[in-house]
């Protein structure tokens, strides 16, 4: 793949990435505003769900264009990605701010570069195997 077009297919990464946050926290105002969740757990839970779909679809048909790949094996592989990449997220923000008293939001942000580095790659060479 030429630099220009793996800019191109970060520049669509970029993208998706912000398509799907923005579809989760409007499913999540959906949620506490027009539903009235009483959760604001429950109500960022459920609209999670809508985001990591919506970056999955973004991913398969917009970013990497495996259109021909296997639906059932890449979404298998994206969601255990994605959990994976979570739960890291989560151990560097709880040694961040609960082990080393150091301030939270230095420490969503360092992971939060983090898990967007780790999901790229696992997505281009893990989940749609981009060549």
């Amino acid at each position: 793949m030429s630099t220009e077009s793996r800019s191109a297919e970060v520049g669509r990464f970029v993208i998706n990435g912000l398509f799907a946050t923005t579809v989760h926290y409007a499913v999540f105002s959906f949620n506490l505003r027009v539903l009235e969740m009483p959760s604001a757990g429950l109500a960022n839970f459920l609209a999670a769900w809508f985001g990591i779909a919506a970056s999955f679809i973004g991913s398969r048909y917009f970013v990497f264009r495996c259109v021909g790949g296997p639906l059932g094996q890449q979404s298998v592989r994206f969601l255990t990605s994605y959990a994976a990449i979570a739960c890291l997220h989560g151990l560097l923000l709880y040694a961040w701010t609960d082990q080393l008293h150091l301030d939270y939001t230095v420490g969503l942000i360092i992971p939060a570069m983090m898990q967007a580095v780790l999901s790229y790659l696992g997505n281009r060479l893990l989940v749609f195997k981009a060549a």
